[in-house]
């Protein structure tokens, strides 16, 4: 296929947020095997890769990450239990523990058949706005969706003794084939959600269901230390320089500062900080209360008022709440610094060829590689790396075939947040499968490619075109993050 020259395709991927586009592939870049910086881990490359700490934390502050992360295994029980530490559970809830969902502090992965169960995944669901002052609060960005009025914005599909499940997750897959350019053909399962068994009435005639699985937890400290400037100066919305590549920021309003800011976290950038995506599942997958989230009964709406009666784990011991905030703030503390794994390869010549397709496609237009982190306003472990997470968090058009026309802040439904590629090469290592993208549709990474469209279709084209030894390179330097 016609590549183009890398002198001039380095000349248009101008220097940006801390980034020099690399001009020269027969060597890795100064920096690039320790993507997380000085936090970056050397630890044997195992099930437990995603589990370490922050390579740069000092001894004094390890302690708060074992704790964070004995809160982060917690199984919760419902109230009432015979301590107050760990009781509260739903009434309604996905899982019973945040490791539950993030298995191993990994990716989740959608139900493998009728014994599995889905509880690394769920669906989202919201209605169009059906008034005034709901229209008002989604043009305020005080709120991301209208819920259901009935089933709230998440579905549960568990529920504690005596209540029911909101419904149980059903998923029909088409395979449809995709000939390469080499004649060998990639069959992609196209899904299609179900929300079945409801437990409490149908739902609303114009709800949206988005399905979700849970991503995998490391680095997210970094991502939240990269500069606002920076994730801005990478937008452009109107696409001014014409490369066809147009990503915005979402815009979320933020309760813990009390101001709009850009969305980082969750597969549509629905949440600007590790807190409030850390206490948003709190609430919503495991139904527990918390500084953010107050209510004991968790995602229950004003139509279930049974599970709003039900008795709930917020004590006078844990500030009024079921997770108190000394607990959140640990959790916190421990998903912020769950350190990236070093890189494996990079100085492979096939990892470095895949390299140059990955940067020659234009790949890099929404996968940025790297950044500079903030010195100011955050903690020591994040301050000041240069981090190769290969994203910009921004929102893009991922085109028809990944759409789930449903809408969260100013995301629409055909955009997506720019997934984080660090560390997506050790997903058979850590969580023992190979799935893919915000729903777990795409069954190698090669899958996930090809589900690109809109902004990202060129270069999903061109994907397809490439010879099988490029693919591979290709495929291998992905492997390699």
């Amino acid at each position: 296929m016609r590549r183009l020259p890398i002198l001039l395709l380095a000349t248009l991927l101008a220097t940006v947020a801390g980034h020099a586009s690399a001009t020269d592939f027969s060597q890795p870049e100064p920096g690039e095997a320790l993507p997380g910086g000085a936090a970056t881990h050397h630890k044997k490359i195992n099930a437990n890769a995603f589990s370490h700490a922050s390579a740069n934390m000092s001894f004094e502050r390890e302690m708060n990450f074992k704790i964070g992360n004995g809160f982060f295994r917690r199984l919760w029980v419902s109230a009432p239990a015979s301590t107050q530490a760990a009781d509260g559970l739903g009434p309604l809830y996905n899982a019973r523990s945040c490791q539950r969902c993030h298995l191993k502090d990994g990716r989740g992965h959608p139900p493998a058949g009728a014994d599995d169960n889905a509880v690394s995944m769920f669906l989202r669901i919201d209605i169009p706005p059906q008034n005034d002052e709901q229209r008002r609060l989604l043009a305020a960005h005080r709120v991301n969706n209208i819920p259901d009025p009935t089933y709230g914005t998440q579905l549960q599909d568990f529920a504690i003794a005596g209540h029911k499940a909101e419904y149980r997750l059903a998923i029909d897959y088409t395979e449809v084939p995709v000939t390469l350019a080499d004649g060998s053909v990639v069959s992609l399962r196209a899904p299609r959600y179900r929300a079945d068994d409801l437990g409490y009435g149908p739902l609303h005639p114009q709800a949206r269901l988005s399905p979700r699985v849970a991503p995998q937890m490391i680095g997210l400290g970094l991502l939240e230390a990269i500069d606002e400037a920076d994730l801005l100066a990478r937008a452009d919305p109107d696409d001014a320089d014409g490369d066809g590549i147009s990503g915005r920021p979402n815009r979320v309003w933020s309760s813990e500062f009390g101001r709009v800011m850009p969305g980082r976290f969750g597969h549509k950038a629905g949440a600007p900080s590790v807190n409030e995506q850390s206490q948003g599942a709190f609430a919503g997958d495991i139904g527990i209360s918390g500084p953010l989230n107050p209510a004991g009964w968790g995602e229950c709406t004003a139509a279930q008022a049974a599970c709003r009666a039900a008795p709930n784990g917020n004590s006078p011991q844990y500030d009024h709440l079921e997770a108190g905030r000394q607990v959140t703030e640990l959790v916190v503390f421990y998903s912020r610094n769950l350190a990236v794994p070093a890189r494996r390869k990079h100085d492979d010549p096939t990892v470095l060829a895949g390299k140059r397709i990955f940067y020659t496609l234009g790949c890099t237009g929404c996968h940025t590689p790297s950044y500079r982190t903030r010195t100011d306003g955050v903690a020591p472990e994040q301050a000041d790396q240069l981090i190769w997470p290969y994203t910009d968090l921004l929102l893009h058009d991922m085109g028809e075939g990944l759409a789930d026309h449903r809408p969260e802040g100013v995301a629409n439904g055909r955009e997506w947040r720019t997934a984080p590629l660090w560390g997506i090469g050790l997903t058979p290592v850590v969580n023992g499968h190979s799935q893919y993208l915000h729903d777990g549709r795409a069954r190698s990474l090669l899958e996930a490619v090809l589900w690109h469209g809109g902004e990202a279709q060129p270069q999903r084209d061109a994907v397809v075109g490439l010879s099988a030894a490029d693919r591979a390179a290709l495929l291998r330097f992905l492997e390699s993050l």
